[in-house]
């Protein structure tokens, strides 16, 4: 992975209806982590990014809480989405991956329905690790190929809003990991990018 900016520039060109001042990429060499200073207040969950292949963080800004955010985010699945990730079962198909069942229907999660719980489930997140308005992180279903971390973290700022980081961390466990995830990648920054503007402008 390099070091990548670009999408934040893209959306600030554009008319919102909701704050969204900063949607940016950043995606640091392998096993190095982003240098924020509010993040390395975290020891508890620092482990996650020792020795990651890929590390993706994109921020903006909201004056929802973090559980309001989070179900925004994880219930955006727009025609578009669902298209895309009946395109990834192909690709899945192809490289022999491990193929997880989809669900029944399509999420629309409340705020209440989000778990802080680790072992607790969001859609298909694991939860890991989780502090009430603080952070929330989750683990994608074991696979053979790569492991991935799902962030959410809350930096507070004044008059009420605060600044979400939505985190994704890779470590990959195969040859078919990179090969997988490059592939994927333009679509992962597009589909996380629109999760985070929608979680920033859920009501």
């Amino acid at each position: 992975c390099s070091w990548s900016r670009g999408l934040g520039d893209v959306y600030k060109r554009q008319p919102l209806s909701c704050p969204l001042s900063d949607l940016s990429t950043a995606v640091p060499p392998a096993g190095s982590v982003p240098d924020m200073k509010y993040h390395r207040q975290f020891k508890e969950w620092q482990h996650y990014f020792e020795g990651a292949d890929c590390i993706d963080i994109k921020t903006t800004e909201s004056k929802n809480d973090l559980r309001a955010f989070i179900a925004a985010m994880l219930s955006y699945y727009p025609w578009w989405v669902v298209l895309l990730y009946r395109i990834r079962v192909l690709v899945v198909h192809v490289l022999g991956l491990v193929k997880h069942e989809a669900p029944e229907e399509l999420p629309n999660l409340q705020p209440e329905q989000i778990p802080f719980t680790p072992g607790g489930k969001a859609t298909f997140f694991i939860v890991r690790m989780a502090k009430e308005d603080i952070y929330w992180f989750a683990e994608t279903p074991p696979d053979k190929h790569l492991k991935a971390y799902f962030g959410i973290v809350v930096e507070p700022l004044a008059n009420g809003l605060k600044r979400y980081y939505v985190v994704t961390i890779v470590h990959y466990l195969h040859w078919t990991g990179p090969v997988y995830f490059n592939l994927i990648r333009p679509f992962h920054h597009l589909v996380v990018s629109r999760m985070a503007r929608a979680g920033a402008c859920s009501n």
